[in-house]
């Protein structure tokens, strides 16, 4: 059980991000990575469609013998995790949204909280709620940018027209004072370097490393954490093919460490 792997799964290049935290806080662990190319983006999908996505993507996570599956998707997590929790109760499945909303409020000095996701996402108020719920004393803005995922995902490179779409976007939370910034998308960490050199008075938090940490405290307490000292391999399934989820694997695990390994899941 320690050695078997830890599973991840997102629509599509986004929990990219957190493999990569993952396996920067847990360097002898074994990763799976699912990338649900064929159906991206979730943010535009009914809620049926994105809880039948996910739940095929769970099924072949635990086809391949992982120990725990991390929802690397903020739409998924929103939608399907409680449907997914409730379904797979053999295998602890977390998501994304619980420990980004916890470092959200340990980031904030005024309390007030810009959120940003996709359609679905903010359609759901997941952050909102999860952030109230845990500091009802939080003010929450969130605003859907459904252009970032498509950018990210066709290594768009014009960086004037991608910080035009930023401050396009962002103006009506950013009018509101926040101090503190959620990427509630998986895939927006990828453009967060560009959109802390537009807003360098706020506090940006991607759930990635605070989602590690959970993973990393779930399976010491189960003690089922591969103790040993041989650095962990990166699986990467898509079922789709994808040339720019080549290039991102590669700046993201440069080197041999990850290898797409299958194009038809």
């Amino acid at each position: 059980m320690n050695k078997k792997a830890i599973g991840i799964f997102d629509s599509g290049i986004g929990g990219l991000t957190v493999a990569k935290e993952i396996n920067k806080q847990l360097p002898n662990e074994n990763i799976i990575y699912f990338g649900d190319t064929a159906h991206l983006p979730y943010g535009n999908k009914s809620e049926k469609s994105i809880i039948d996505f996910s739940v095929k993507n769970v099924e072949f996570l635990i086809s391949k013998g992982v120990k725990i599956i991390v929802v690397a998707c903020n739409t998924s997590t929103s939608v399907a995790i409680k449907y997914l929790q409730k379904k797979f109760k053999n295998i602890d499945i977390i998501g994304v949204i619980n420990p980004g909303s916890k470092a959200a409020i340990n980031s904030t000095q005024t309390n007030k909280i810009g959120v940003i996701g996709t359609f679905r996402t903010v359609k759901t108020s997941a952050y909102k709620k999860s952030i109230i719920k845990l500091s009802a004393k939080n003010k929450v803005y969130q605003q859907a940018c459904p252009l970032f995922v498509p950018i990210i995902e066709e290594n768009f490179n014009n960086k004037k027209i991608i910080s035009e779409i930023i401050e396009e976007y962002l103006k009506p939370i950013i009018d509101k004072k926040i101090d503190t910034l959620v990427l509630g998308c998986t895939h927006y960490p990828l453009l967060k370097k560009q959109i802390k050199q537009i807003y360098k008075e706020i506090t940006i938090v991607d759930s990635a490393k605070e989602t590690a940490k959970e993973v990393k405290q779930i399976i010491s307490s189960k003690n089922i954490k591969n103790n040993t000292n041989i650095s962990g391999k990166v699986s990467i399934f898509l079922n789709d093919q994808s040339e720019s989820f080549e290039i991102i694997t590669k700046k993201l695990f440069p080197g041999n460490k990850s290898k797409l390994v299958n194009y038809n899941v």
